[in-house]
């Protein structure tokens, strides 16, 4: 210890726990501190993890690109697929269609369930090229939908109490329109209406992403071209890249080859405004949170000017002895950083081990007050994600521990200035 230069030896002897008010003040201002770094990591890292996972989810079920032509449906799928599996950056290319539909379920004949959900239809060769929903399957088999097989999300499947091997009647807009035609008809001249096309759940997936589970079903192609009424026809193709965040320049470069017949956009686009909300959502959420902090930092700031006003005479001495005003400015400074230093390494270690067991917490919370904090319908995943990015650490700790010390600048110049005269002589 007495190796120390003596700034940081009466910083430290200062700093003792003390039954004091000060003392009192001080250790309120690193709990503030702690809190503030703490909840600043937990909601950043949360939000972080939030974007990251929806993006996952959504990039593993609509990929990265999709071409479309403009009015109407692309004919030559398949020599379009050639030609953009051929360009750089792209990993697989796959035809699909998609529409919504209406879907009747029946149990032992003795009542049905309807639901408008969206189906969409897949080439089972290719779409694992483009899409996880073959690696999300949590029951059944992907293959079954080449016959008369459908696969159905798993909070679709539990709204309506469906399990594999039961039937769906499925109704396409194309049956439902044949259906109001033979309605507007006579009584005398009606025909039958047309049947619904059934089709068996052969699958249950789970994409990890809510609105995908709860609203949607996949078939094979030819059994989308049937329900959509086209012949050997596509609505695009989903593109499948080496990297997602190459998504805009590839877009540029392919829609100059494909030309004006053709719209090509990517995730982003389609996403832009959730992904958009995300990122000014983070960036309100940090600068909010740093207030936190600087209601800290204003805590040392009264803290240190009260300790100076109570050691003016010990002040006086130390200019008296041959201390300068620089040595003597430095111990007050040298006060904030040991606060700053301390609380926001505890908030660091916190906020880590805080994010660490973060849906432990919250299955307790949920269990114990018994309502949803983090309910799965209106935020679309299982489990709270999170993801501690080092650049936020690095920022939040950083900035926080600045805040700190400009907060002890202040204080720390006035005792400087303190004249030994006028110092030896306070009461």
């Amino acid at each position: 210890m007495n190796r120390l230069p003596f700034e940081l030896l009466f910083a430290l002897r200062y700093l003792r726990p003390k039954r004091t008010f000060v003392s009192i003040i001080t250790l309120i201002s690193i709990i503030g501190v702690v809190l503030g770094v703490a909840v600043l990591i937990i909601v950043i890292s949360v939000m972080t993890g939030f974007d990251l996972e929806l993006r996952n989810r959504i990039i593993g079920f609509e990929s990265h690109m999709v071409v479309r032509p403009l009015g109407g449906a692309m004919l030559d799928y398949r020599q379009v697929a050639d030609f953009v599996r051929k360009q750089p950056h792209v990993k697989g290319v796959s035809p699909y269609i998609e529409g919504p539909i209406v879907i009747e379920t029946q149990h032992g004949g003795r009542y049905s369930e309807i639901a408008a959900p969206f189906i969409r239809g897949v080439d089972s060769e290719t779409s694992g090229e483009v899409s996880e929903i073959k690696d999300s399957l949590i029951a059944g088999t992907f293959d079954a939908i080449d016959g008369s097989g459908v696969l159905i999300g798993s909070e679709l499947a539990k709204r309506l109490g469906l399990q594999i091997g039961d039937p769906v009647a499925v109704y396409s807009i194309r049956l439902l329109r044949e259906v109001r035609e033979v309605l507007k008809q006579d009584a005398s001249e009606r025909q039958s209406a047309p049947l619904a096309d059934d089709y068996v759940v052969e699958g249950i997936f789970d994409i990890g992403y809510y609105d995908y589970n709860a609203n949607g079903m996949v078939c094979s192609l030819f059994n989308a071209q049937d329900l959509f009424s086209l012949k050997d026809e596509a609505h695009g193709l989903h593109i499948m890249l080496d990297d997602p965040e190459l998504a805009p320049v590839v877009e540029a470069s392919l829609q100059e080859k494909l030309g004006p017949a053709f719209r090509v956009s990517t995730w982003l686009e389609r996403n832009e405004t959730i992904l958009n909300a995300l990122v000014v959502e983070k960036n309100m959420i940090r600068f909010l949170l740093f207030f936190i902090v600087l209601v800290a930092a204003f805590g040392i700031t009264s803290s240190m000017i009260t300790f100076v006003v109570q050691k003016t005479r010990e002040i006086g001495m130390l200019k008296a002895l041959g201390a300068s005003s620089r040595q003597v400015v430095w111990v007050f400074m040298s006060q904030s950083v040991f606060v700053g230093l301390f609380g926001v390494s505890i908030g660091l270690a916190l906020g880590i081990q805080a994010v660490k067991y973060r849906n432990e917490f919250l299955v307790f919370m949920n269990n114990t007050f018994k309502f949803s904090l983090f309910p799965k319908d209106i935020y679309g995943f299982a489990e709270l994600p999170a993801m501690i990015v080092p650049s936020d650490l690095w920022i939040i700790c950083g900035g926080s521990l600045i805040i700190c010390i400009l907060a002890g600048v202040f204080p720390a110049i006035n005792a400087g200035r303190l004249r030994p005269v006028e110092a030896l002589r306070h009461e």
